[in-house]
């Protein structure tokens, strides 16, 4: 009798362990996760590293792994669409304050791959940027850039991409953006106007 008992014990033990691993794979991409009103928050992209992304319509929010629980079948977190929104929200407004606070006129910029890409030659009113470096100019949005994990300004490009797309600028060019050459050209329509209504 005792040989079966152990090796019923065995048995048990080796199925408990095999349970875990598929309880775990249940947060597999395109699982729906609910919140803790059963309404559904999103759906997992990803679960690597023990973050479960989840695509809620608004932002691709990572939660960690260990809040997310499963419950009559479902895997659920403890919170709602609108407060995991809500966190995100904040997240992303804080992140762009951050952004724009460093994105000024003469600004060091790395490369998105960590690369020294040039700096920061103009803003202008319509959120458009132009980074000079030695082998010219490259224009970018405003959106193009972030802050890096060490708090460097980052643009969302490796230095092969910003590099493929960089224009040299001839000796002397005036370099403008598109809504500053518009400002200007409108500034000196304007002054003509008023030399000839001055005549």
């Amino acid at each position: 009798m005792m040989p079966t008992t152990k090796f019923t014990k065995l048995i048990l033990c080796a199925a408990a362990i095999t349970v875990t691993p598929l309880a775990a794979n249940a947060q597999n991409v395109g699982t729906v996760v609910l919140g803790n009103d059963d309404a559904p928050i999103g759906t997992v992209t990803a679960n690597e590293g023990g973050v479960v992304t989840v695509d809620t319509g608004k932002h691709s929010a990572p939660l960690p792994a260990n809040l997310l629980a499963e419950r009559e079948g479902n895997w659920t977190v403890n919170a709602t669409q609108a407060q995991i929104d809500g966190m995100m929200d904040a997240q992303v407004a804080a992140a762009n304050q951050a952004r724009d606070a460093a994105l000024v006129e003469g600004a060091a910029v790395l490369s998105a791959d960590g690369m020294p890409a040039g700096t920061v030659f103009t803003v202008d009113t319509a959120d458009t940027v132009i980074v000079q470096s030695e082998a010219g100019i490259i224009t970018l949005t405003r959106e193009s850039f972030a802050m890096n994990g060490e708090g460097a300004l980052m643009a969302l490009y490796s230095a092969e991409q910003l590099s493929a797309n960089t224009v040299a600028v001839p000796e002397g060019a005036e370099i403008l953006t598109p809504a500053q050459l518009a400002a200007k050209e409108a500034e000196a329509a304007a002054e003509a106007a008023a030399d000839v209504s001055g005549e």
